[in-house]
């Protein structure tokens, strides 16, 4: 996760030298972001798994286009929580092969463009992550922008309708699910929850799944907190979860938790009990 908090506004103007060489004209004449050889902004599992779930993941990835180097940012910069979630993907590929549920995730990092806010946003492509400014998103042209949007953010997001789209014409229910991780210190200030759940206008699954998480003796659950989904901050499940009326839920792992095989297959079993459980309940199956 990266919320408001963690990063400010992009800009607009004449392009920066981290920019200047971002993407290439194409032989129609259009502007291009991604190389031929680089690959798609997203990775799909399961499309036809069995399950209700549909999982995805909005900052699986930390891919930066090579027409962008590194941003301007040192290497150890870009294995920070600032350009990805930590941990997701893993956990998310455990769940979806335990639930049989199709997977969706994004691959390139937030730091180019973030996959889980609105492009309307300011904070869109951050000009700081956390703390640090990232030289390579400062004075972007209108056509760098559009690029990231049209490369990067619109395939993932239309693969994401597709496979809603494709599932309600067939008649299949879907919860929609949006793993993410976020760090166990932000901004000098330890975080003591192991998880939380969050949720915006319907908190009906997302409440489930936290009841049930909370139920486990010794962890430390967040109800909403230290995030919370809105407009502003989120795409994914008001565009793809609210929008539709599915029933949905985000859900955050503190990513200390899950940087190993272990700690990702304990909170991947952990996360598909707590699911099935208030799917049982959401849609009135026998325990």
């Amino acid at each position: 996760m990266n919320k408001f908090t963690d990063s400010a506004a992009g800009g607009a103007g004449a392009p920066s030298v981290g920019a200047a060489s971002a993407g290439a004209v194409s032989g129609g004449g259009g502007y291009r972001l991604l190389a031929a050889d680089e690959p798609q902004s997203f990775i799909e599992l399961g499309r036809n798994g069995r399950s209700n779930f549909v999982i995805v993941v909005d900052h699986a990835g930390r891919r930066i286009p090579r027409a962008l180097g590194d941003l301007g940012l040192p290497p150890a910069e870009l294995e920070r929580h600032i350009a990805w979630d930590i941990g997701a993907l893993g956990v998310a590929r455990r769940m979806a092969a335990t639930l049989d549920a199709p997977l969706l995730a994004q691959t390139y990092s937030r730091l180019v463009i973030d996959c889980n806010r609105d492009p309307a946003v300011a904070t869109s492509i951050p000009t700081i992550g956390e703390s640090i400014p990232i030289p390579g998103n400062l004075n972007l042209r209108p056509e760098d922008i559009a690029a990231r949007r049209a490369e990067i953010f619109e395939p993932y997001h239309r693969q994401v309708r597709a496979l809603l789209d494709e599932r309600a014409a067939a008649g299949r229910p879907t919860i929609l699910i949006a793993q993410h991780s976020m760090t166990n210190v932000f901004k000098g200030v330890r975080r003591e929850m192991h998880a939380a759940v969050l949720y915006n206008r319907d908190r009906r699954f997302a409440g489930l799944v936290l009841d049930s998480l909370r139920g486990e003796a010794g962890l430390v659950i967040g109800d909403n907190e230290p995030y919370f989904v809105s407009d502003e901050t989120d795409y994914t499940v008001p565009r793809h979860g609210e929008a539709r009326g599915l029933p949905h839920v985000e859900i955050e792992i503190r990513q200390d938790l899950i940087t190993d095989d272990a700690g990702q297959d304990e909170w991947a079993g952990r996360i598909c009990r707590a699911l099935q459980s208030a799917e049982h309940v959401f849609l009135g199956k026998a325990q």
